[in-house]
């Protein structure tokens, strides 16, 4: 049977403009069809925080400069987002593979992510994003409610929590893409971040960390492995430090210990050693890479790359 992956883009992967964008996915393209060629079911996740920045900031300017408009929630911001990483990246990735000889449907899906409305991450945002305002623009958001924080010199900026992810909604249909040897990007920027009531769906006014969001998808789909690709080819402890030591191999014993003992940053390397801990923790023979998008290949060849066993 096929190994199931969950292959995680980060920034690196995409770009940031849109010319950038193409650019990246070019080049990302061709280390998945590289995994497709050696035999394996890929489902594809994603960040996007230059990308959701962007589209909020674009649609509150333009609600700001056409008040019959609404502003534009961060869950549909989100959802934006998804639709145009995904766009580019199906069409990116079919055309090398069908370059290299090989016919498979890629398909994006509108993912949406159950958090918990009493989460503590509510209570303390962190994810700063979107245009600068000045003063009676930040006194007019804080009326509505949301977060802003001041950067010296520079202005004010809305602030959003970064809640645990749940549960992914359309989860079935996921699996039903890898079932039948497709492949599918889920889960992008960490998932439309939504609120269960009942029935109903509501969107909430956050980001999820897309490591976590990549964890609980490859949990779900119950993957062999986590690929998680960042702007280094192997994590290293001690950083900046005359002991520096770059990982290779690790236990998720050794893993946890470095997470405790602070070696990474909550916003950077620590949710993707959590994300990885967590989905291995789940079954037996799970593993996770975590290495840049042009070292793959070599990391699964045991040749370089952080993996934890």
């Amino acid at each position: 049977m096929k190994k199931r992956v969950v292959l995680a883009l980060g920034h690196r992967a995409l770009g940031t403009t849109l010319p950038e964008q193409k650019a990246a996915i070019a080049r990302t393209a061709k280390c998945i069809a590289d995994l497709i060629e050696e035999g394996y079911k890929v489902a594809i996740t994603h960040s996007n925080a230059p990308q959701v920045g962007m589209i909020h900031t674009a649609m509150n300017e333009f609600a700001k400069a056409h008040p019959e408009y609404t502003a534009c929630p961060m869950s549909v911001c989100s959802a934006m987002s998804q639709g145009y990483i995904g766009y580019d990246l199906q069409n990116g990735i079919r055309e090398e593979l069908l370059n290299r000889g090989i016919y498979r449907t890629v398909s994006t899906i509108l993912t949406q992510v159950i958090v918990d409305p009493y989460d503590e991450a509510f209570y303390t945002p962190t994810k700063v994003l979107g245009r600068y305002m000045n003063a009676q623009e930040a006194n007019e958001e804080r009326r509505k409610g949301n977060y802003v924080i001041e950067e010296a010199g520079k202005g004010f900026r809305r602030v959003v929590s970064a809640p645990n992810p749940v549960k992914i909604v359309e989860l079935d249909a996921v699996n039903a893409l890898l079932d039948a040897d497709q492949i599918v990007i889920a889960a992008g920027g960490g998932g439309i971040p939504v609120m269960e009531q009942d029935n109903h769906l509501k969107g909430a006014s956050a980001v999820i960390e897309k490591d976590l969001a990549a964890g609980k998808l490859a949990e779900g789909v119950d993957a062999d492995m986590l690929i998680i690709l960042t702007n280094v080819e192997q994590v290293c402890i001690n950083m900046g430090q005359e002991n520096e030591q770059p990982l290779g191999e690790i236990t998720v014993e050794q893993a946890k210990a470095y997470m405790e003992e602070g070696h990474f940053g909550i916003y950077n390397m620590y949710p993707k050693f959590r994300a990885a801990v967590e989905f291995i923790e789940q079954r037996e023979g799970r593993c996770a890479y975590i290495t840049s998008f042009d070292k793959v290949k070599d990391a699964l060849k045991g040749k370089t790359g952080t993996v934890i066993k």
